[in-house]
């Protein structure tokens, strides 16, 4: 919420940079804590360049962070927000037949 409402939003770019910072200090300590039975997904819901006029939400790409069944791979640009919900199904062992979506980690 920070992120988009306190920062983005009010187009504060250093304590934005200041939050990141204190984020990505703690992400170590989250995927220390993963087991192979677990399932990690950090994203956004719209970009919000704090250094862009205005007050609207903008159109950069969002970050994502996959991690699940202790391998790593390169996940590369995705084409559609749709594939985060199919690799939740695909790890929860719910059939997507039909639905939109690629599992990144099958």
């Amino acid at each position: 919420m920070d992120f988009d409402a306190k920062y983005g939003h009010h187009r504060d770019p250093s304590s934005m940079a200041g939050n990141f910072e204190r984020f990505d200090a703690r992400v170590p300590e989250l995927l220390e804590a993963l087991t192979d039975d677990d399932l990690l997904i950090i994203t956004a819901d719209h970009g919000n360049d704090p250094t862009f006029k205005g007050t609207d939400h903008t159109r950069e790409r969002v970050p994502l962070l996959v991690v699940g069944g202790g391998e790593r791979r390169d996940l590369r640009i995705r084409d559609s927000f749709a594939d985060v919900g199919a690799t939740i199904a695909a790890w929860s062992g719910v059939d997507k037949k039909g639905l939109p979506g690629i599992d990144m980690l099958g």
